[in-house]
C-alpha cells in the first residue's frame, strides 16, 4: 500500500519547487516518481506532424516526475508524515502529526 496517491494534497519539501503544494495527477509504483499539478514544469518543444495530429510546432509547458521522496502529504494545510492502521478487517491511513485517518 501506497503511502501516497493519486488525488491526494502534497508539499514539496525539496528542489526548486520547495514549498509549492499541489495535487497528485498520477503515481508510478515501479520508478517511485509522482506528478503533481503545478509543481516541476518543463518546456518541451513540440514538432508538428500528421501522425500526431499536430498542425503546427510550439513549445509547451508541461508537469515533469519527480520522486515521491521529496513531498509530503498535506492535512489541513501541514506536511505530515503516513502511517497505517488496522481499523477492524481494513488498513488505513492516518497522519502522524494529527491522527486523522486520510480517506
Amino acid at each position: 500500500m501506497n503511502k501516497i496517491k493519486k488525488d491526494d494534497l502534497v508539499v514539496v519539501i525539496t528542489g526548486k519547487d520547495k514549498g509549492k503544494t499541489g495535487q497528485v495527477i498520477s503515481v508510478n509504483g515501479k520508478t517511485h516518481k509522482i506528478l503533481v499539478k503545478g509543481v516541476n514544469i518543463v518546456k518541451k518543444h513540440q514538432k508538428a506532424g500528421k501522425a500526431k495530429g499536430i498542425n503546427e510546432s510550439a513549445i509547451i509547458e508541461k508537469e515533469n516526475w519527480i520522486d515521491i521522496s521529496n513531498v509530503m502529504l498535506s492535512i489541513d494545510g501541514k506536511a505530515t508524515r503516513v502511517g497505517f492502521k488496522i481499523e477492524g478487517d481494513k488498513k488505513v491511513r492516518v497522519a502522524k502529526k494529527s491522527g486523522k485517518v486520510i480517506k
